[in-house]
């Protein structure tokens, strides 16, 4: 059984910042993160950088997602998108590889991972 919380007390976490599934904000190397999980492999993929191992490192990448008939739009005309956490190039391979730290996945994102994997691009859920 889930708790459950009031609208009010629900936006007033919300106003002091508390995330609904109980992620913590966390700063690392100047970079603000949403989540101790996203964070810790920030730091993983900066060493595996410096290693050699993958190169051209970026945060927050978006996917734009394009349906049978062309871009997916949102209900207010914007083309929608998937925002990844990390996409990177494996040096071994050559591939660039799309990465989400996810704790909870929500319906939303399901249903745009979904619509990135069906445009032939995989998220790698860490």
């Amino acid at each position: 059984m889930t708790d459950r919380i009031s609208a009010a007390a629900f936006r007033k976490e919300q106003a002091q910042g508390k995330n609904k599934f109980g992620a913590q904000k966390v700063t690392v190397q100047g970079i603000k993160f949403d989540s101790k999980r996203e964070a810790n492999r920030w730091s993983e993929l900066r060493t595996l950088e410096r290693a050699g191992q993958i190169s051209n490192l970026k945060l927050q990448v978006p996917i734009m997602l394009e349906g049978r008939d062309g871009p997916m739009m949102t209900r207010k005309g914007r083309q929608m998108r998937l925002t990844v956490d990390f996409s990177y190039i494996d040096s071994k391979t050559g591939l660039t590889i799309f990465e989400d730290a996810k704790g909870m996945p929500t319906r939303d994102y399901e249903v745009r991972k979904a619509a990135a994997a069906a445009q032939g691009v995989k998220v790698v859920e860490v």
